[in-house]
């Protein structure tokens, strides 16, 4: 069984909660990243933050983003995947929740990314397909 861990981008940059969202543009840019997690102080995830939720909720707003906290752009509780989950689980969980990249954790420790790219290249072509159409539909 393939796991999160096999098919994950190590070593994924936080964005502190207490960064500025000016902070993480410069971080996103820097990194040719479109999302990046959000860690708090106690190491532990807060959320995920995309280049959209800066347009879409900073920018659009009429916000200053040298004022605004990422943390404050962190909703609910992040959708993750466990380390050592298998493709299903990733598959079913991107599937669910409409996203295109997890927090891989290993406890609560923030150990990497799974994108949409990296299990579209760890998976049988028919697979790959239903997965596109399940994160299209949404």
């Amino acid at each position: 069984m393939t796991t999160a861990r096999e098919i994950m981008t190590a070593d994924a940059t936080c964005i502190g909660a207490d960064e500025t969202v000016l902070e993480a543009a410069k971080k996103l840019a820097e990194l040719n990243v479109g999302a990046l997690p959000i860690c708090g102080l106690d190491e532990r995830l807060k959320g995920m933050l995309t280049d959209r939720d800066i347009v879409v909720k900073v920018l659009a707003q009429g916000k200053d983003p040298g004022q605004v906290k990422a943390g404050e752009l962190a909703q609910g509780e992040a959708v993750t995947i466990g380390a050592d989950d298998g493709v299903e689980e990733i598959l079913r969980t991107m599937s669910e929740h409409q996203v295109r990249r997890l927090p891989v954790i290993d406890g609560h420790v923030l150990v990497g990314i799974v994108a949409q790219a990296d299990v579209a290249r760890a998976l049988p072509d028919p697979q790959v397909g239903d997965l596109l159409e399940a994160l299209s539909s949404g």
